[in-house]
């Protein structure tokens, strides 16, 4: 919809399908407690929220072990994990469409910036985005609350109403009603049918072909 002309992406089962690095990184820092998990479907709830509050949701962890956690999450998944993805089919020439007509693509993620630049990179689409806003590696900017306020905190002249958050997770939506901006929730990824339109995004698509006929309208 032209009204949007700036467009902010989460990226893990928004823009990629991350769910085999996600798991299996998930997997290995369970396995340094002692805590065995076989089936990667189940870990597949770590997609999307930060990873701190996860580890103390579903397992329990107090903060200086989710801490802890996360390191080993990252042993995994900074050499292995990260390259175990795949970008949603359309996507590369959704996005070169709306770049052709002057839209500013932003990257909004939980994830650390850094880890967020490798991924795009590796999939030959970190040049179609103006800026890249994640998490840092200190545990600060996790929440899409504070990863938003940045985003709105650094571009110029900025109207609301010029932009759209679009995600999988509630985590976005919520995040997006929080900070004032309208969202678009996308169900071909992790968050349910149910989880988002209980969150209550503007529109849910179920496919990377729908969202690009929206935005492209």
């Amino acid at each position: 919809m032209a009204k949007y002309n700036i467009l902010l992406f989460d990226l893990d089962g928004t823009l990629t399908d991350p769910k085999v690095g996600i798991t299996k990184a998930v997997q290995y820092a369970l396995a340094k407690f002692g805590i065995i998990e076989e089936d990667l479907d189940k870990l597949e709830v770590f997609i999307g929220p930060p990873l701190l509050d996860s580890f103390k949701e579903y397992y329990s962890f107090d903060d200086a072990k989710s801490k802890e956690a996360i390191v080993y999450y990252r042993e995994y998944f900074s050499t292995k994990g990260i390259f175990e993805n795949e970008i949603y089919e359309g996507m590369n020439s959704m996005l070169k469409e709306l770049k052709s007509i002057n839209k500013k693509l932003i990257v909004a993620t939980s994830k650390p910036t850094e880890f967020a630049i490798k991924i795009l990179k590796y999939f030959n689409i970190y040049d179609y985005f103006d800026m890249v806003i994640g998490s840092n590696f200190d545990g600060t900017r996790t929440s899409k609350e504070e990863v938003i306020e940045y985003v709105l905190d650094n571009i110029p002249d900025l109207k609301k109403e010029e932009l759209v958050m679009i995600g999988d997770r509630k985590y976005d939506i919520c995040g997006a009603k929080e900070k004032g901006i309208d969202s678009i929730g996308v169900s071909y990824g992790y968050g349910s049918f149910d989880e988002l339109k209980e969150s209550g995004p503007l529109y849910i698509f179920d496919s990377v072909n729908e969202l690009k006929s929206f935005l492209l309208e």
